[in-house]
């Protein structure tokens, strides 16, 4: 990557993360605390008007967005994230509660990494994987290079060190994104359950949805955390009423933090089982959907649910 003239700055992180940094002067400095925990080097400081200059590449562009006026997010936003795909850039956005629809309608899945309310331990563990991400192209093997397994083991290891070192964060989770699992495999009934002709009822799946917020009440909400079935549930059923789900609904029908629900979100439409449908009205909101095909799974399961005489789990 193009880097400007002269010495890198020292840093534990191989030869540095570069870092292009936009927030509003009054903005929370957690980006900044972490980018300087990572001996990382800001090329470029950008309020929310300013127009990209002529910096030097950056291995990440990190994003404050909390507080900020949400039309203003919505116009600047998308250039922001355009930029980040010419320049081959990771991307990581923290954001508040507030803006959780604004900024999943400009961005949500691929290589964004989506932070609600962090704290500084959440920014470096998301830059370290962005930086990281960023510094090989896809597509391109160079023996050279470690093998994903150590460069994984290392990044821990020094995430690890900077929260221990800062004392006031918790320990970051770093882990390579799984494959992505088939939509819908070769669906076969090893119990045998008989066909059912009775259509799935917004009623059945609203009922198992309370089942297991009840559920939650006696054991606890972290015990049994299934964001992606709970989103899944709340998606069909939301079908069947003929509604909508926004952005920020469906993070708190996943019953887990919004950075957790959001990165759910963004995993589960990669794959193909959530599709992003812009308000036609707003552009500032986006909306979720199942797509076609996993409606169709999800109506195959709760029929044959149905027939088996089972309860929606």
């Amino acid at each position: 990557m193009t880097r400007p003239a002269g010495p890198p700055d020292a840093a534990d992180y191989e030869s540095g993360i570069d870092a292009i940094l936009i927030a509003a002067a009054s903005a929370p400095d957690r980006l900044a605390v972490a980018l300087a925990a990572l001996r990382g080097r800001v090329v470029g400081r950008l309020d929310w008007q300013a127009a990209f200059g002529d910096h030097a590449t950056p291995h990440v562009i990190v994003v404050e967005a909390a507080g900020v006026d949400l039309a203003l997010l919505a116009e600047r936003l998308p250039v922001i994230v355009d930029k980040a795909a010419a320049l081959q850039a990771g991307l990581v956005v923290a954001l508040g509660m507030d803006e959780i629809d604004v900024v999943a309608a400009a961005t949500l899945g691929g290589s964004t990494r989506l932070l609600v309310d962090p704290t500084v331990g959440d920014c470096v563990a998301a830059i370290v994987v962005a930086a990281e991400a960023a510094r090989l192209p896809a597509g391109v093997f160079d023996v050279t290079r470690e093998t994903d397994s150590t460069r994984l083991e290392r990044l821990n290891t020094e995430v690890a060190r900077i929260a221990e070192a800062l004392a006031r964060l918790t320990r970051a989770e770093i882990e390579e994104d799984a494959p992505a699992a088939p939509i819908v495999g070769d669906r076969t009934n090893h119990y045998g359950a008989p066909p059912s002709l009775a259509e799935p009822s917004a009623a059945d799946v609203r009922r198992a949805i309370r089942a297991r917020r009840l559920r939650d009440q006696f054991f606890g909400t972290a015990l049994f955390e299934d964001p992606g079935w709970d989103m899944l549930l709340d998606l069909y059923a939301a079908e069947l009423e003929r509604g909508r789900v926004s952005v920020s609904s469906l993070c708190i029908a996943a019953a887990v933090a919004p950075t957790t629900a959001l990165r759910w979100i963004a995993r589960m439409t990669d794959t193909g089982l959530f599709e992003r449908r812009p308000d036609m009205h707003d552009r500032r909101r986006a909306f979720m959907v199942l797509s076609d095909r996993a409606s169709e799974a999800m109506r195959g399961y709760i029929v044959a649910t149905r027939g088996a005489d089972l309860r929606i789990p």
